[in-house]
């Protein structure tokens, strides 16, 4: 139990809000027909995240730093430029969400809301200047809270196991769904945690040769089976309540979270509601942290330099507090702050590879050709999910 925890905190982005935002967009929309496209996101995530913290237990660096010391530094340089800009989508999805839940739970309006969000995500970052041990347990208690909400819901609302079947069988209903199948890849495999759970496991044990190291390695996949498992239930679970409540004929179209909270509400009770405006606030609150935590080590690992944390916080939030203030469609918002994400990720997978992949770096942890060949063919499906989606935004 001691060894399992950076798993849980990387968990919490991929159920931060721009899950809620996407995984209801397409049940809604599509019922439960792109279940298999959460399903593969997440197995693509479990891959990634132990590549990530076989990262820090091999060399006991993150990966920020590895691009320093290994990649020529214009490249160093540019891929913190481009780490910055995604962590400003990162919150845009996060402070949102979090001034939504607030809003529904206590009518406070939305800019109000998410500055209160940054004084909470506040509070638990102190908690990591305490000891780590400390963080990762407020983070694990508000998965729970996440995990429990929707846990509720579904049982609430109840799923057809029939459709859920054949919601597992890939198959695109659209040129229309393909927006949507970005931003559920981008919600889900999240660049900013990429760079952070290295992060974690590089100085958690002190290990004193490659056994131990193997080890430590075997705990840390243990980690992500569990936290990455728990999460993709989350996303499944909002994908079929939104699919068994809102994919029907002649119901109105779920086009924000705001219709989805009232239409829980309205169909399956005021319990249900409660419960999803609660877990929506709990993914907000945690993810904002954990994304501030993560923007540290991005800007530490690759050009060396950091800055106070409330300067930090202020500077990635302005996105989100502009959306708010010029009350733009929040849920629309969330959903685009994804896509950029999914425009992000191969720029933190591709140099996960190439370290991951150099004995020189690695030593006995070296990847094997399978699992290298493994990580590449996700990297250019999401390149070329990407290339297809500035295609269609260009010629359409």
């Amino acid at each position: 139990m001691a060894l399992l925890g950076p798993a849980f905190v990387a968990a919490v982005a991929y159920i931060d809000p721009g899950n809620f935002a996407t995984n209801f967009s397409a049940g809604a929309r599509f019922g439960y027909t792109l279940a298999w496209v959460v399903v593969a996101a997440n197995l693509m995530a479990m891959l990634v995240q132990y590549l990530s913290a076989k990262t820090g237990v091999a060399t006991g660096r993150d990966l920020p730093e590895l691009c320093r010391d290994h990649l020529p530094l214009a490249v160093s340089r540019g891929l913190w430029v481009q780490a910055e800009l995604i962590a400003m989508a990162t919150d845009l999805a996060e402070f949102i969400g979090a001034a939504v839940g607030l809003n529904l739970l206590f009518h406070v309006p939305l800019l109000p809301a998410g500055l209160i969000t940054a004084v909470v995500a506040f509070g638990i970052l102190a908690l990591e200047q305490r000891g780590y041990r400390r963080f990762e347990m407020a983070i694990c208690a508000l998965l729970g809270i996440v995990f429990l909400g929707f846990a509720y819901d579904l049982f609430a609302v109840g799923v057809d196991p029939r459709a859920i079947a054949g919601g597992l069988v890939p198959v695109l209903p659209g040129s229309d769904s393909v927006l949507l199948v970005a931003g559920i890849i981008g919600a889900t495999v999240m660049p900013h945690v990429v760079y952070l759970h290295s992060a974690l496991t590089k100085s958690r044990v002190h290990c004193r040769d490659d056994a131990e190291r193997r080890e430590l390695l075997g705990f840390q996949r243990l980690d992500v089976l569990i936290a990455l498992g728990a999460a993709g239930l989350i996303n499944l679970a909002m994908l079929f309540v939104a699919a068994s409540l809102f994919n029907r004929a002649g119901h109105a179209p779920v086009d924000s979270i705001q219709a989805a909270h009232a239409g829980l509400g309205r169909m399956v009770g005021g319990g249900a509601a409660l419960a999803f405006a609660v877990a929506l606030l709990a993914s907000g609150l945690s993810s904002s942290s954990v994304g501030t935590y993560a923007g540290q080590v991005v800007m530490q690992g690759f050009i060396g330099r950091r800055i106070p944390l409330f300067l930090r916080r202020g500077l990635t939030m302005l996105p989100a507090l502009v959306v708010l203030a010029l009350r733009l469609p929040t849920t629309s918002s969330l959903v685009i702050s994804q896509v950029v994400l999914s425009f992000g990720i191969p720029f933190a997978l591709v140099p996960l590879i190439l370290v991951t992949r150099r004995a020189d770096i690695m030593g006995a942890l070296v990847n094997r050709r399978v699992t290298t060949a493994a990580t590449s063919g996700i990297a250019a499906v999401i390149i070329a999910l990407n290339v297809y989606l500035l295609w269609a935004t260009f010629t359409s």
